[in-house]
Formats: C-alpha cells, sequence, structure tokens
C-alpha cells in the first residue's frame, strides 16, 4: 500500500534528522496525573426527566523524565461504557509509552495519544465540559497502540506522521490491517495556526478503509481565542458510501485571572441522510470559574437542533467539573 511506504519513509527521515540534532540536558524528574470529571446537568422540555450527577472520567497516572529527552508516561482511563450498565465504570490503559525528544524532534512508541484531533482539542481547552468534535462524533480514537514522529522544520512548519493499529485504546488488535496518518500545522505567524491531516484505517478482509481529513485554523490570543474545523470520515462503520461531515466553530474569552467564557457549535451531517436520525446542530455556551489551582467548575447551556423530521429540540443545563493535578 502507497500509504505504508510514504509513513515508514517519512518515520526513518525524521528519525536520521532527530539522531543528528543536540539533546538537551536536564535533570531526571516525575510528576502525578490525577484528573476527575464529573457534572450535575438537567434537561428541560421533552428531556425533562434526564438529570442527576455523572462522573464522566477519571485519570490517574505517572509521567517521568529521565533526562536527555526520554520520558515514559502511564495512564488509567475509569470512564463509562455504552458495553455494560449505566452506572458501571470500567479501566482501560489510555497511554502507555516512551517518549524521546530531542531539538525539533518527537518520537513516541506504545500506547500513544493520536495525532487526528489532539491539536484541535488542545486548542479547544474545555475537555471536561464538552469532547472536541471529531471525539464526540467517534471520527475516531484519541489513543492506540502505534508509533509516531513529528519534527519542526522551522517556527512556521511542522509535520507528524503515525502508524497505530486503528482500533483505538479500548479494543487492542493485531489482524485487522493499520491506520495510517500524517499531518501539518502552519502557524504563519504569532497566535494564528493551520493545521491540515489526513489518515486512512485499513479494512481488512475486504472490508472498506475507513478515511479521514480534518482541516483546522484558528487564533489564540492572551485574551481570547477564535477557530473553526470542518472534518470528513468517508467509510464510516466500513459501509462504502456512508460518509459523515461536519463543522465546529468556538470561541473563548479570558474576563481574568479566574473566569473564562465560551462558545461553540457544532454541525454533523451525512452523505444522502443515511444518518439522519443522528445528524444534528449542537450549540454551548457558559463560563469558568477557576478555584485555586486544582479545581473548574463551569455552568453552561447545551442546546441540540436534530436533523430528524418532526424531532424535538433538546436544552439542557450542566454544571462541569474538573478536579486534578
Amino acid at each position: 500500500m502507497k500509504a505504508t511506504g510514504f509513513i515508514a519513509a517519512a518515520l526513518l527521515l525524521f528519525t536520521s534528522i532527530g539522531s543528528n540534532a543536540q539533546v538537551a540536558n536536564e535533570a531526571p524528574h516525575g510528576k502525578a496525573i490525577v484528573q476527575i470529571y464529573t457534572n450535575f446537568h438537567s434537561g428541560f422540555g421533552v428531556v425533562n426527566d434526564d438529570r442527576g450527577f455523572e462522573l464522566d472520567r477519571s485519570y490517574v497516572g505517572y509521567e517521568y523524565s529521565f533526562g536527555k529527552g526520554v520520558s515514559v508516561k502511564g495512564v488509567m482511563d475509569i470512564g463509562q461504557s455504552s458495553d455494560v450498565g449505566d452506572y458501571q465504570h470500567i479501566a482501560y490503559i489510555k497511554n502507555a509509552l516512551i517518549k524521546w525528544n530531542v531539538g525539533n524532534f518527537t518520537l513516541q512508541g506504545g500506547m500513544i495519544g493520536m495525532t487526528q484531533f489532539n491539536y484541535q482539542e488542545k486548542f479547544w481547552g474545555y475537555r471536561y465540559i464538552y469532547k472536541s468534535f471529531q471525539d464526540q462524533y467517534k471520527f475516531g480514537s484519541s489513543a492506540d497502540l502505534g508509533i509516531s514522529a513529528s519534527y519542526r522544520f522551522a517556527k512556521w512548519i511542522e509535520a507528524d506522521v503515525i502508524i497505530a493499529n486503528g482500533e483505538g485504546y479500548k479494543l487492542v488488535q493485531m489482524n485487522d490491517g493499520l491506520l495510517y496518518g500524517a499531518g501539518t500545522t502552519v502557524t504563519p505567524f504569532k497566535g494564528m495556526s493551520i493545521r491540515l491531516y489526513a489518515g486512512i484505517n485499513e479494512g481488512g478482509d475486504k472490508a472498506k478503509n475507513i478515511i479521514n481529513y480534518a482541516m483546522f485554523a484558528g487564533y489564540k490570543h492572551k485574551y481570547f481565542s477564535v477557530a473553526v474545523e470542518y472534518n470528513i470520515m468517508r467509510n464510516n462503520r466500513r459501509v462504502e458510501g456512508q460518509n459523515l461531515y461536519g463543522f465546529s466553530m468556538y470561541a473563548t474569552g479570558t474576563i481574568n485571572s479566574w473566569l473564562d467564557l465560551y462558545a461553540r457549535a457544532d454541525g454533523l451531517m451525512s452523505s444522502n441522510d443515511w444518518n439522519k436520525a443522528n445528524d444534528d446542530v449542537a450549540v454551548i455556551a457558559g463560563a469558568q470559574f477557576k478555584l485555586g489551582k486544582y479545581v473548574k467548575i463551569a455552568p453552561n447551556f447545551r442546546m441540540s437542533i436534530p436533523s430528524a423530521d418532526g424531532a424535538s429540540n433538546r436544552y439542557y443545563g450542566y454544571i462541569s467539573c474538573c478536579f486534578g493535578l
């Protein structure tokens, strides 16, 4: 497959570049990773009965740097699963990786974070309130078993490549093809960033390949940020022609050291309306209060406008919380 050769060649190129770079000398150090996402929510109108406290997710782990650019990271992800009861949680290994950073070159291997929407998620910055678009609508997984490399060629351009199993961190397999991805991030001037990504997830056994494209542009200032992204997934669930499209627009504002404002609008569409029952436009707006260094509380209002004929709009009020290091 052409993608295989391209990604492998790029990894070899980045490795050779990295081997000639100067390694920074730093003292060994480590840090604990503890984060808890929870919320209280209440629906209104047709979803009036949907209310209560919810433990969305918990992360527990540790990251340690050995110096000379080498570090390891292990994180457990404890969250809800659709495969069991609503009130049960399952623990997964979210990260178990070794990382080598030397100069402008970074190489990672193991259970690593995927590059498909990691940049957009960090730019959005409110993962505990609402997932980034591709994560929310399952365009891809946030972590998988594989290897990735990135290199900053200049202050304004960086490229990355990745090879992974393609099933995500909840279903580790080795027999159904691989996922190949490549992206580039351009920062033409301070604060402005543009990112393009393309990936192929092999089907195996004559199943159709899943193809992803992601386009992002954003501007971040000390007091505000704005961004827009457009995403495409072809052959969803490996069914030919079963395509999904979607946009996400978001803006944030910093009022002072303890108060932020945010607003976001997402739109999910499907080719020939095959997914019309789930297609919708979602809007979220609210504030974030920082109560010290380790606690964030974010009241927010959410509205979902379904595309399905005759479906009613859904309205929710949330109080989202994040506790952690």
